[in-house]
């Protein structure tokens, strides 16, 4: 019998079609791209691919259709090692389709999350659920990532979140709670990080960009801990954020302490931005190596 999935991933999953341009088109402009490319996204998705790349045994559990997008979504997966057993295929759903826009200093994205959801959508089942080490959410489906934390806490299976938009009692249900600093502000109070621990809270992550991360963590309770990036040549930060968010689920699945957790996600997240690309366990050593935070 195969071994326990490291991490199962619930969630987001995307078709970017990514368009570069020297400057952000004005209304009723037109503008020639200086290059176009087509990236398998989404915030489940690049953290699944990341914590693969990290040596992590990764599945996915979400929503897939019969359509070309996801074809392309399941090939990117195969090709990283990711099992989508647990997926569930459904005729008419699909990937979400996005557009996005970078120019030297912004990124714009336009999306479609018609086909994404699926009223027949149940989730993987319960013992997929409670035999994988690390559950992975964000904050697209969340009845369903409601389902699978709930499951996920009955069994004591650790739970890392992503989340950019309200889930109500969801928030409370993860283990490991990392968030960007926009998303932080909106549901943090006067007491910064500490209004988001609760009872059963392991971490809380707030990532600053180029300003690194404050977290907080039940290795060291009570103490606000200020992580520096690591300062690189940044040429696209697209995704950035879900390399950190897979990078630090793969490095709880491997049993590391948060301090290393973070070292590694930020390393990976400023990899992915000097190089562009998802760095591999071989690179991102490689990159420590040579970088100091």
């Amino acid at each position: 019998m195969p071994d326990k999935f490291d991490i199962l991933g619930i969630g987001c999953i995307a078709v970017d079609d990514i368009f570069y341009v020297d400057q952000y088109p004005a209304a009723d402009s037109k503008v020639r791209a200086k290059r176009m490319e087509r990236r398998f996204g989404g915030l489940t998705g690049v953290a699944l691919v990341t914590a693969a790349k990290m040596g992590a045994r990764c599945a996915f559990g979400g929503l897939l259709g019969c359509d070309e997008l996801s074809t392309f979504v399941e090939r990117q997966f195969h090709d990283n090692g990711i099992d989508t057993t647990p997926a569930t295929r459904i005729s008419g759903a699909s990937p979400i389709r996005s557009v996005v826009i970078v120019d030297a200093s912004t990124r714009t994205i336009v999306y479609d999350a018609s086909g994404a959801t699926n009223s027949e959508f149940s989730g993987p089942s319960e013992d997929t659920i409670s035999d994988c080490r690390v559950l992975f959410l964000d904050s697209f489906d969340v009845p369903q990532s409601l389902r699978a934390a709930k499951i996920a806490k009955r069994h004591g299976v650790p739970i890392v979140a992503d989340f950019e938009s309200d889930v109500g009692m969801l928030l409370w249900l993860a283990d490991h709670l990392i968030v960007g600093e926009s998303y932080g502000r909106q549901i943090m109070d006067d007491d910064g990080l500490r209004s988001l621990w609760c009872v059963g809270r392991n971490a809380v992550v707030v990532t600053r960009g180029e300003r690194g991360a404050t977290y907080l963590s039940i290795e060291r309770p009570g103490e606000e801990i200020q992580a520096p990036a690591f300062a690189v040549n940044a040429v696209d930060t697209t995704g950035c954020g879900d390399v950190f968010h897979g990078a630090y689920a793969a490095a709880l699945a491997q049993n590391r302490a948060m301090e290393d957790r973070i070292r590694i996600a930020s390393a990976a997240a400023a990899s992915k931005a000097q190089t562009g690309e998802i760095p591999t366990r071989q690179e991102l050593d490689l990159f420590l190596s040579k970088h100091l935070p």
